[in-house]
């Protein structure tokens, strides 16, 4: 194999597919990247065997890409980024010259490479699953941003540690849990098929890092009983699914309330950091007592002190007396988009949700911590 391309295209590449790879992979053709050059298209895959990316780069001017001669290589991650990173040139050469051995050279700078074998790689099927439809690259962005937070990243229940997308009579629901908060977004949609998956949330952040980023067009979606696959332009990023029932919970989200606080989100956002620093068994721990006098936050640790804040805002209610954990009601009102949200409670120790007004096809909910103030 002999081709030569612009640098900088093939480091973004690289980048990209480097995302899909573990380097403490027992597998040692998984710590590789394979380029493959074939009918003046070079064709780069990555995959730690749950996350699989695949882009091809067909020859044009932009790209510098000029393939003399096909075959295909397979080098380990993290040397073959630092060498296209470290070569100061415009264009980068690429040649086999040996069986596994293949040299990189631009300007003055040369390197050698001992490979693996291509033939070593694992057959990573990226045929198209037979549910298919698209959908905009920032809407499913979104759908990230506002539900995987919310995952468990403890392994004790693995299907908690994915985002459960399920499609029912034009409607998607997108739903997180890890038992101790959810996080839940609808949307209404055309799509005519019906289906209820589990994708992982390391997969889904790696989908937004590289294919969803910084892109507004269609993104073409496809699914099975194993994996999803994600299509756009010349990059395919396939994730597998996680097996097991998703637990339901739509009957976890309270459907009548005893007291309501309406406020302004940025106002709970940044009083809540201003006492996350103190914690109790590593954990923020804040209080919050309503009443239709006065709102007020606290955080109190025996041993490093005490955050007393009063809020403003609207409650309506008996007097309310609840604890929470700072950071999951951090995590909740930044997956928020509106100015003023509305906080809904059903007692002292039931959950309580958090909405947006503006917003209605997000829901998040919180379990409130018992503690012995």
């Amino acid at each position: 194999m002999q081709f030569s391309i612009l640098k900088n295209e093939l480091y973004s590449v690289l980048q990209m597919i480097s995302r899909s790879i573990s380097l403490n992979s027992p597998q040692p053709a998984l710590r590789g990247i394979k380029i493959e050059a074939e009918n003046k298209i070079l064709t780069i895959t990555g995959s730690d065997a749950d996350v699989s990316i695949k882009k091809t780069i067909t020859q044009n001017d932009d790209n510098h890409l000029n393939i003399q001669q096909d075959g295909s290589i397979l080098v380990e991650s993290k040397y073959l980024l630092e060498i296209v990173r470290k070569i100061d040139a415009e264009d980068i050469d690429v040649e086999v010259l040996d069986g596994t051995l293949s040299r990189f050279s631009g300007g003055n700078a040369q390197f050698k490479i001992n490979g693996m074998n291509p033939k070593d790689y694992p057959n990573i099927d990226f045929s198209k699953p037979s549910k298919s439809f698209t959908m905009k690259a920032d809407a499913f962005c979104e759908i990230i941003d506002q539900t995987a937070f919310a995952t468990s990243s403890k392994e004790t229940r693995p299907v908690l540690t994915g985002v459960n997308f399920a499609l029912n009579n034009g409607e998607l629901a997108c739903t997180a849990t890890d038992s101790y908060r959810l996080s839940k977004k609808i949307i209404e949609s055309d799509i005519q098929d019906e289906f209820n998956i589990t994708i992982p949330a390391k997969g889904l952040n790696e989908l937004k890092a590289t294919v969803l980023v910084d892109n507004n067009e269609d993104i073409e979606i496809n699914i099975s009983d194993k994996k999803a696959q994600f299509i756009s332009k010349d990059t395919i990023f396939q994730t597998r699914l996680l097996e097991g029932g998703y637990p339901e919970t739509d009957k976890l989200i309270p459907k009548e309330f005893t007291s309501t606080l309406i406020m302004d989100r940025y106002d709970l956002i940044h009083a809540i950091d201003r006492s996350i620093f103190i914690k109790t068994d590593n954990m923020t721990i804040n209080r919050l007592q309503c009443s239709s006098d006065e709102i007020v936050l606290t955080n109190k640790n025996q041993e490093i002190g005490e955050s007393i804040e009063p809020l403003i805002g609207t409650y309506e209610g008996e007097p309310l007396d609840i604890s929470f954990s700072g950071n999951y009601v951090l995590d909740a009102l930044k997956a928020l988009k509106g100015t003023s949200i509305k906080i809904q409670f059903t007692g002292q120790m039931r959950p309580f949700i958090i909405t947006d007004d503006n917003d209605k096809s997000i829901v998040e909910l919180v379990l409130p911590v018992r503690t012995y103030n």
